[in-house]
């Protein structure tokens, strides 16, 4: 049986709750067809999150790993095209940490394309109803963080691996303005981005290679 491995963040700066952790938590618990599925929660703190991913990886060694952040502001389910080698953060992490202009892992290629098949999983959003579009930065914060880390450690491997940023949900109290997705919603959207990447994983056309 393949294994897939979740990721969410714990809540920072000043919300109750984060959405990637509950999407993660939630598809973990209820599970996906002909997989086992393992969700963990990682810091928002530049090292130790990348840290606590690769022991995670160790452990689960899975056939597919999805990292999730949440994008407040983004409307839909987002899976993330590249990762950069470059922390610049834009406020502390839930450490007071800010680094500007540092290499995530100093030496390594400038970028990592994602190995899981974005368009087909934007495809797939779609046709169940749910908002989604492929995104081409992941920023340059601890989401963009973890998801370079995380292709660098699969690099080379068999493990299909990726980021997807989630919108927020009504339950964050946000501003009327802000566009939201139902905590249902955003679930359901994460395991149909395990079962299309699971279904792909034979597909050897999917990018997997740096930028240097």
């Amino acid at each position: 049986m393949p294994s897939v491995l979740l990721t969410g963040f714990e809540p920072f700066a000043d919300a109750r709750i984060n959405p990637s952790w509950d999407a993660a938590e939630a598809v973990a618990v209820v599970g996906v067809a002909g997989a086992r599925v393992t969700a963990v929660r990682l810091p928002v703190a530049f090292g130790r999150a990348s840290a606590e991913l690769g022991d995670a990886i160790d452990v689960t060694r899975p056939d597919v790993v999805i990292a999730l952040g949440l994008a407040e502001g983004r409307s839909g389910l987002t899976p993330e095209r590249v990762a950069v080698n470059l922390d610049d953060a834009r406020i502390p992490d839930n450490t007071g940490a800010s680094p500007l202009d540092l290499a995530v892992i100093p030496g390594a290629p400038a970028a990592f394309f994602s190995t899981l098949p974005v368009k087909a999983i934007v495809a797939g959003l779609a046709q169940a109803g749910i908002p989604a579009s492929v995104s081409l930065s992941a920023g340059t914060y601890v989401c963009n963080h973890t998801f370079y880390a995380l292709q660098h450690a699969t690099h080379g491997t068999s493990a299909r691996s990726g980021f997807i940023h989630v919108p927020a949900t009504p339950e964050m109290g946000l501003d009327p303005g802000v566009a939201t997705l139902t905590a249902d919603q955003i679930a359901r959207g994460v395991a149909i981005a395990v079962s299309t990447s699971l279904a792909r994983t034979a597909d050897a056309a999917l990018p997997g290679g740096t930028i240097h």
